[in-house]
């Protein structure tokens, strides 16, 4: 249940917008969302909107699930992405073709509802010249 810190980023991602935080004083940024800077301890990281641009850096082709809830999501890939403002997520990558995901690859983020939450997953989009 989101708190008073986290209703900022679960109001964003239901508008389709993801929100990372940004150190105030010393600019590094972060996510998953905290009070403090995870580099410098400053309080109050400032939330900024991520682009949406990243790639991938690893991911994992998951085939089987002793979990019956997520039996008709396999194959699904889990990835690690690494935004192009410096921050690294985890998420699915949405109507992937598993044979051919490489890393490096450019990825899209994009939100989806699961549950009534909407969560953080990407697509795969060309690569630019």
């Amino acid at each position: 249940m989101p708190d008073d810190f986290s209703q900022r980023y679960w109001d964003a991602a239901r508008e389709g917008r993801l929100l990372i935080q940004r150190c105030t004083a010393c600019g590094r940024p972060q996510f998953y969302p905290r009070r403090h800077c995870r580099h410098c301890l400053a309080a109050d990281p400032e939330w900024v909107e991520a682009a949406g641009g990243g790639e991938l850096h690893a991911f994992t082709v998951v085939r089987w699930t002793p979990d019956a809830a997520f039996a008709g999501e396999v194959p699904y890939v889990f990835a690690l992405v690494d935004l192009d403002e410096g921050v690294r997520i985890t998420c699915n990558v949405l109507d992937a073709d598993v044979d051919t995901l490489s890393c490096g690859q450019r990825v899209t983020v994009v939100m989806r509802d699961v549950d009534g939450w909407a969560l953080p997953c990407v697509t795969t989009t060309e690569r630019s010249p």
